[in-house]
């Protein structure tokens, strides 16, 4: 329904909305122009057209106004290269959301190496300049000075699942890495059977979420369960093999120092290597296992009784926040998106949705 000049007269308890000659006394504009600019008719200049549609803002017009944006927005999203469900999840939700932004703003996704990332965020093609950046890397010194030098040119960069430090002016689109890892920490120490160790296996240190996950379950642990033993964090970059090999070094371990292994976090992936040798312990000698991530394996292992819990980071909501972040900082979206972190989702075997979670 478009604006008129005049308020409506079936309701005088609605409160009136404001008419064009108050928009055109308050963005001094003749009310042609207020009608031209809301009406959307073309033939007003740019600066004109944010002056109306200012005064309509303020003025609290009920009704979704038109975008001062012109031109095609270039969103550029880097992805560092994993084979991971998380990651197979996380490009699906930016396929998903690009097909539902309006043709003026243009996605480009690329899965890079730490190499191929800085020679892209050092990339300034000309007459192609990019509007805003999304990066899920690995907190690196040359990652860092790569992004600097994004938001010292004025481009906003939201950072997409795990944080990256001495970067000012980033925004962060994913959970409170910590807190889920302290989550793990309450999890395993109110379930395992003590004393015993707890195996903290992870990825890469590099990646701040997993550094923040593996240092939120130790405190948890220590602060808390003090009959559990949190063990030192094993880098195994998502390989199943690595994993495994780390899972019986460890109950080999704990036999020679005479206790036994009472819990497993994995931070990562690498979940084939783990259930494989679980699935050989009596159950009574499995440790208590949390992983990340909601993925048909780990449905099936939380069936099997393998896997205690999973913490599950949403990556469609955190597509949807950083996406939010960026068109409002280039003026598509008038709210911005919070700054508090997105909320994870704790599945057992109780409440697992068993439908598959992957197209």
């Amino acid at each position: 329904m478009s604006l008129t000049d005049s308020p409506p007269a079936t309701d005088k308890r609605r409160k009136r909305a404001p008419r064009f000659v108050e928009i055109a006394t308050r963005a001094g504009v003749s009310m042609a122009t207020v009608n031209r600019v809301l009406n959307e008719r073309g033939g007003v200049s740019p600066l004109l057209t944010e002056r109306v549609i200012a005064a309509a803002r303020e003025l609290g017009v009920p009704r979704v106004l038109p975008t001062t944006h012109r031109g095609v927005t270039r969103l550029d999203v880097l992805l560092v290269k994993s084979p991971t469900p998380y990651f197979a999840r996380l490009e699906r939700a930016w396929q998903l959301h690009a097909q539902a932004l309006s043709p003026g703003v243009v996605i480009h996704l690329l899965r890079v190496s730490e190499k191929e990332a800085l020679r892209h965020l050092g990339a300034r093609t000309q007459g192609h300049p990019r509007d805003g950046l999304v990066v899920a890397l690995h907190d690196s010194e040359p990652i860092r000075a790569a992004l600097r030098q994004e938001v010292a040119r004025g481009v906003p960069v939201v950072t997409l699942m795990s944080g990256v430090r001495a970067v000012p002016g980033l925004r962060y689109a994913g959970i409170d890495n910590w807190q889920a890892g302290r989550t793990a920490g309450h999890v395993i120490g109110r379930t395992a059977q003590g004393p015993g160790t707890v195996l903290l296996l992870t990825n890469a240190l590099s990646f701040r979420a997993h550094a923040e996950r593996v240092g939120g379950c130790t405190e948890a642990l220590l602060q808390r369960f003090p009959a559990l033993r949190p063990t030192d964090p094993v880098s195994c970059e998502d390989d199943a093999d690595r994993a495994q090999m780390a899972l019986r070094q460890a109950v080999s371990q704990a036999a020679r120092d005479g206790t036994r292994l009472a819990g497993l976090y994995s931070s990562g992936a690498g979940t084939a290597g783990i259930a494989a040798w679980l699935s050989r312990l009596p159950p009574e000698d499995r440790p208590v296992w949390v992983a990340h991530e909601l993925s048909d394996e780990h449905r099936t292992h939380m069936a099997e009784g393998l896997l205690e819990m999973v913490i599950d980071q949403d990556p469609d909501g955190q597509v949807a926040v950083a996406l939010q972040h960026l068109l409002h900082a280039c003026g598509h979206v008038e709210a911005p998106a919070s700054n508090a972190p997105n909320p994870f989702r704790l599945y057992c075997r109780e409440n697992m949705a068993m439908q598959p979670y992957l197209p």
